[in-house]
């Protein structure tokens, strides 16, 4: 894809399963990494905004955009592209407040295969059948949470299931049948109502992309404070999200909203 520079490997167009295409411009190209020893540190994005940070420990030669295999979950081996290399991946784990020691980096198999690939794709078009079947199961056992997404590993020997729920749900019977229907291993992960959003993605009423489903990584709290000062109508409906929540780009003003307010004129001041 090209861009305003003439075309180059730095804009690209994000791989994203199960969200929109969303355009990244890396405004680092021409600078080179610290050298270090973080240069075995790789970041690796799989579906969606889902992000982790691996060890290169065999010292493969990678690069941007490269698909690899990573060690798995709890077996097996995870598909995902590099997003990032080096010195920012360790910015990254510290901006994260990631400890490193109790939870150490999982490892980096190797540059994925067409082997590899082909069976990521299929896992992957495997989804869409499985969630449908998987919330039809919701129902039959009458439990009050809801099915968001549903996330192969690249080895299709296991799925996480992203749910929804106001209360805690016991679904261990539902569990036990996604594994006797589907023939994986299954994690359920409770997610909340930004993150449901972020995954399914969507439009904002900007025009734009979901902040939360292309650039945004963390979900700071957002309060009525904020659209009170921006002298906006607090009405739910137009200032809430697609998640039901406040919009976070309530925030993203704020500060220059209270420094300006500072050298507005009294209310009682004649205009």
């Amino acid at each position: 894809m090209s861009c305003g520079s003439g075309g180059c490997s730095t804009c690209e167009v994000s791989e994203n399963r199960g969200c929109g295409v969303s355009t990244v411009f890396d405004w680092l190209y021409q600078i080179d990494s610290p050298k270090s020893d973080t240069s075995n540190l790789v970041e690796v994005q799989f579906k969606g905004d889902r992000k982790d940070f691996y060890i290169n420990n065999d010292d493969l030669v990678l690069k941007k955009g490269d698909i690899i295999a990573v060690e798995g979950g709890r077996s097996g081996h995870d598909i995902g592209k590099v997003t990032m290399i080096g010195e920012l991946v360790s910015l990254q784990i510290t901006r994260k407040k990631r400890d490193i020691k109790k939870e150490p980096l999982k490892k980096i198999y190797r540059i994925a295969s067409e082997k590899d690939k082909q069976r990521w794709k299929s896992a992957i078009e495997k989804e869409s059948s499985i969630l449908e079947k998987a919330k039809r199961l919701i129902d039959k056992f009458n439990l009050e949470m809801k099915l968001t997404d549903v996330e192969f590993q690249g080895d299709s020997s296991q799925a996480t299931f992203y749910y929804t729920a106001d209360k805690r749900v016991d679904f261990r019977g539902l569990i036990k049948e996604y594994s006797t229907q589907f023939k994986i291993k299954v994690e359920m992960r409770q997610i909340g109502a930004r993150q449901e959003s972020a995954k399914i993605g969507g439009l904002g009423s900007c025009g734009r992309e979901l902040c939360c489903s292309t650039w945004m990584t963390e979900f700071p709290s957002v309060s009525t404070s904020a659209a009170r000062y921006q002298q906006l109508s607090i009405n739910p409906q137009k200032i809430s999200g697609q998640c039901g929540r406040l919009k976070c780009c309530l925030n993203f003003e704020l500060d220059n909203y209270v420094e300006a307010l500072k050298f507005f004129p009294s209310s009682k001041t004649a205009l």
